[in-house]
């Protein structure tokens, strides 16, 4: 096993906005520097979707990846990760990479798991078999997967859920974190590089259940906290209220990552909220279906309308993209159901993401960032 180096994840809080609970900030990994407010391209299977690595760096400027637990365990499988040296070494990213645990996986098949004290039990979407997840075994997984940050397994509330089944579930996802961090303690990184865990605050949409788990969750002292449980269906304002919650409890000097999260303006809203990180699979899964982000709005590029249009994607957008393709020539090549459409359209929609967050902390720092928010919340929502 290669020596481990002794540098682990630090979070250094840089800028606050005077007008918000924004913050600029770094985090610092083996694997590099990630300037936050940012934005994490979702990797499921070990690929951004349609979207090459060199893209990844090049254009849309990409300084984190996501990769899956539940998906990497299941193919191509822990066997060959391993043999592989690790996901960096396996898909030739060499930047740094977050875990999810698998948890929202597992929520999703609802109709085809089972939750016990032990863990997750729950059948293969590829062939029906057998599986079980425990904080333990989640803790090897993604040991062996290798990523930079690591998720501790939670269970994902589905909403809408009574007060009830929540108070039960965070109890379990709290019971299980004590599992996840005893696991890390006694486990090293296979690699030769360190990995951090993030526990998750889970509660619902209930604030006395968010403010029992934040306070859970800062007391564990782990390197960076993030909040699970949102963005699976409840209204906005319920997502900015419990977020802000939980904001205010977890500690100052360490990132907080809100997971799944979600439209420009959903970041834009969080990140005034005190949120340093995000994820989300709408830039690259609306961009297979022709919905493209800009500064002006949101488009659907299927749309008659754009037929004869020769302008750029985004007039706006040369800060963020070098060249640009017209609305024309991607619709065409949508409707004829080209390969290249889905390439075109998720790099422009990423880049337009890392560009957000990256002007939003340029302007946390000179300190224009709350009349900017509020200026483009009316712009990125309109439907062009």
């Amino acid at each position: 096993m290669p020596e481990t180096k002794t540098k682990r994840l630090k979070f250094s809080l840089l800028h606050k906005d005077p007008h918000s609970k924004a913050r600029a900030g770094l985090v610092e990994t083996d694997h590099g520097t990630i300037e936050t407010p940012i934005f994490m391209p979702v990797g499921t299977a070990a690929t951004v979707k349609a979207v090459h690595q060199r893209e990844l760096k090049d254009d849309i400027k990409a300084q984190i990846i996501l990769g899956n637990t539940y998906h990497l365990y299941l193919r191509p499988g822990l066997e060959v990760l391993e043999n592989a040296g690790g996901l960096h070494k396996f898909n030739g990213w060499d930047r740094p990479i977050l875990t999810d645990s698998g948890g929202y996986q597992v929520f999703s098949l609802a109709n085809s798991r089972k939750l016990t004290e032990e863990g997750a039990i729950f059948k293969s979407h590829i062939d029906g078999s057998k599986h079980i997840f425990t904080p333990e075994g989640v803790m090897d997984i993604e040991r062996t997967i290798g990523a930079d940050i690591m998720m501790a397994f939670d269970e994902c509330t589905p909403y809408p859920c009574d007060y009830k089944y929540a108070k039960n579930s965070l109890g379990l996802t709290h019971r299980w974190l004590d599992r996840c961090i005893k696991r890390f303690s006694e486990t090293e990184p296979k690699y030769g590089y360190s990995q951090t865990l993030f526990p998750i605050v889970q509660g619902s949409v209930y604030k006395d259940l968010r403010i029992e788990s934040a306070e859970y969750i800062a007391s564990k002292g782990a390197e960076g906290n993030a909040i699970g449980g949102l963005s699976v269906g409840e209204p906005a304002e319920d997502m900015y209220a419990m977020t802000e919650v939980v904001c205010d409890i977890l500690p100052s000097d360490k990132p907080r990552y809100l997971m799944g999260v979600g439209t420009p303006v959903n970041i834009l809203e969080s990140i005034a909220l005190g949120v340093d990180m995000f994820d989300c699979v709408m830039p690259t899964r609306n961009a297979r279906h022709g919905l493209l982000f800009t500064q002006n709005g949101i488009i659907n590029i299927k749309n008659e309308k754009w037929k004869n249009d020769f302008s750029v994607l985004d007039e706006n957008g040369t800060s963020y993209v070098d060249h640009q393709y017209s609305k024309a020539y991607l619709r065409h090549l949508l409707v004829c159901g080209e390969f290249l459409a889905a390439q075109i359209a998720s790099i422009h929609n990423l880049a337009f993401y890392l560009w957000l967050v990256t002007e939003a902390r340029k302007r946390i720092i000179d300190g224009t960032f709350y009349d900017w928010k509020h200026k483009m919340v009316k712009q990125l929502a309109t439907r062009l």
